[in-house]
């Protein structure tokens, strides 16, 4: 491990730094506090997973682009404090937007946003102030001018791709699992053309792509520590073309179920209507002036389809062998697809209820 000091002297940071330290526990990059002295801002020391982000400068110059329009938009708006309420990029002493270090890594920094909190419970209050933000970070972002931003983790959302690759996992059967997990499979395999409809609407130039955060769970927005307001979606890697109901549904299968995403008791796992019925509120007060039609439809679908798309992608590292997450125990992955399974069915089930309420709205 390199002199952290010495990594974070690569950036135009004010002040002198008093202790680098870890923060948090994310899965993909490695997070440092950053403390400074004598009244300098705080900052924050990420090493980018670069095994996963394969093109760093893309991803860097994506997050460059879009924080900068968001905050020419919050300026436009008059909005106050809006350091705290859009991330910035810290430059190296370059003026590059992440260091290289000699041992291959890559590094960046922001500043740190103070007196703010992440919040981890899911409650219909919580969630309609998620849908608020993300609706929010959508429409700020759907005039984001050409060429249209990388996609740092190619087809992440794209069903068809996933597909295939699930294909290709239960004819190779490298784990010889297959007998076991046969019914799931069928299961899947009479869903399939269904779920693959988005695609083909894009194809018929009926949905269109928009930018997306692709990883919207409410961990993924600060508040303020004093008033508990939303001040901004973090967590910006992610953020590449898709369709919004993939990010509508992204929340969904994570906020809305009562269950764990590998629960063991199946009969925790169950699709909450409270849930669906306080997001959707809070998405389409703040994201309806850019949805079509089309789009506002499809946000139940979006529930399904992220659900299927992941129970998919469990089966998938199941039959592999589990070289893809990380496991607790040789069943984990079967563990998850079966709890995945039972949320998607959970959510057929409230499908009718949950199209009435978004036609309601």
């Amino acid at each position: 491990m390199p002199n952290l000091k010495d990594i974070v002297g690569e950036f135009a940071v004010e002040g002198k730094v008093e202790e680098v330290k870890p923060l948090g526990a994310g899965h993909i990059n490695d997070s440092y506090m950053v403390r400074t002295q004598g009244g300098a801002p705080d900052y924050v020391l990420q090493r980018i997973n670069h095994h996963i982000f394969k093109d760093v400068d893309a991803l860097q110059n994506n997050i460059k682009r879009v924080t900068d329009h968001i905050r020419k938009k919050l300026l436009a708006q008059h909005e106050p404090d809006i350091a705290r309420k859009v991330l910035s990029l810290t430059p190296t002493t370059q003026g590059a937007l992440y260091h290289r270090s000699p041992e291959g890594d890559y590094w960046r920094v922001m500043p740190y946003i103070a007196n703010s909190k992440s919040l981890d419970e899911v409650s219909p209050k919580l969630s309609f102030l998620a849908g608020r933000a993300f609706g929010t970070f959508q429409a700020m972002l759907a005039d984001l001018p050409a060429p249209p931003l990388v996609e740092t983790i190619p087809n992440f959302h794209n069903i068809e791709a996933r597909l295939v690759t699930f294909r290709e996992a239960v004819k190779n059967n490298l784990a010889g699992r297959l007998p076991k997990v046969a019914d799931i499979v069928a299961e899947l395999e009479k869903r399939a053309d269904d779920m693959c409809r988005v695609e083909q609407l894009h194809r018929d130039g009926k949905l269109p792509k928009r930018i997306n955060h692709c990883d919207t769970k409410v961990n993924n927005m600060l508040f303020d520590s004093a008033t508990d307001e939303v001040l901004c979606v973090v967590d910006l890697d992610t953020v590449m073309p898709g369709f919004v109901v993939s990010d509508f549904g992204d929340f969904m299968r994570t906020g809305a179920n009562h269950g764990k995403e590998d629960d063991e008791k199946l009969d925790n796992v169950f699709f909450r209507m409270d849930i669906f019925e306080a997001y959707a509120k809070g998405y389409l007060e703040t994201a309806k002036g850019f949805l079509t039609p089309l789009e506002v439809e499809l946000l139940p679908f979006g529930a399904k389809l992220l659900t299927y798309m992941q129970t998919v992608r469990f089966l998938t590292d199941y039959l592999d062998g589990d070289t893809y997450y990380k496991v607790k125990h040789p069943e984990h992955n079967l563990q998850r697809t079966k709890a995945q399974l039972k949320l998607l069915l959970s959510m057929e089930e409230n499908y009718p209820k949950m199209l009435e309420l978004i036609h309601s709205l």
